[in-house]
């Protein structure tokens, strides 16, 4: 199968994500919130069915306002899991309601989420993992990877040779910071 960098370009879905947001960094905490949900959600499926589902995603979590979500009670829970444009997953959609008070948290500690990310850089993904575990739910090792990657904060979004990869470059993601030695 071939790799990401080699079946995304020209696709409807995965073309515009590759080629505009895939390792992209971000400090904006409504895309790191969005970005954590939908990997959450992309767990046991494929980014295919996530990327067809977020605008309904987007809709309904209020476009990913964390104050918003971490607002939801059990009229909004009941509301997400009758939802069926959305992955209509108990334990995913308590992790996003969860996640956002979550990061509400993180703003008095650490100025908000993009401050706590880089707080904790560099770590190797498997201290990443440990840390997530123990502030967000429903965060293992594979959403954790990805979360981190799809951010910058990790490296191997992109192939070597990928012309998107020569583009990042010159945003300095986080990981371009770290010796590559660091991450083997």
């Amino acid at each position: 199968m071939p790799g990401y960098c080699e079946s995304a370009p020209g696709h409807p879905l995965h073309g515009p994500y590759h080629d505009g947001e895939y390792g992209f960094p971000s400090a904006d905490e409504t895309v790191l919130f969005e970005r954590l949900v939908l990997e959450i959600n992309q767990a046991g499926l494929s980014w295919l069915t996530v990327l067809q589902k977020r605008p309904n995603f987007r809709k309904a979590y209020a476009g990913f306002d964390v104050d918003a979500v971490a607002a939801f009670g059990e009229r909004d829970r009941a509301r997400l899991l009758a939802d069926a444009g959305i992955i209509r997953n108990r334990l995913k959609v308590d992790a996003a309601i969860e996640n956002a008070k979550r990061v509400q948290a993180l703003r008095d500690s650490h100025d908000g989420f993009a401050g706590w990310l880089d707080a904790h850089h560099p770590l190797r993904k498997d201290d990443w993992v440990k840390l997530f575990r123990q502030t967000f739910r429903f965060t293992g090792g594979e959403i954790t990877g990805e979360f981190l990657m799809s951010l910058g904060y990790l490296p191997g979004a992109h192939r070597a040779g990928c012309p998107v990869l020569a583009r990042l470059e010159t945003l300095r993601p986080r990981w371009l910071e770290v010796e590559r030695g660091f991450w083997g």
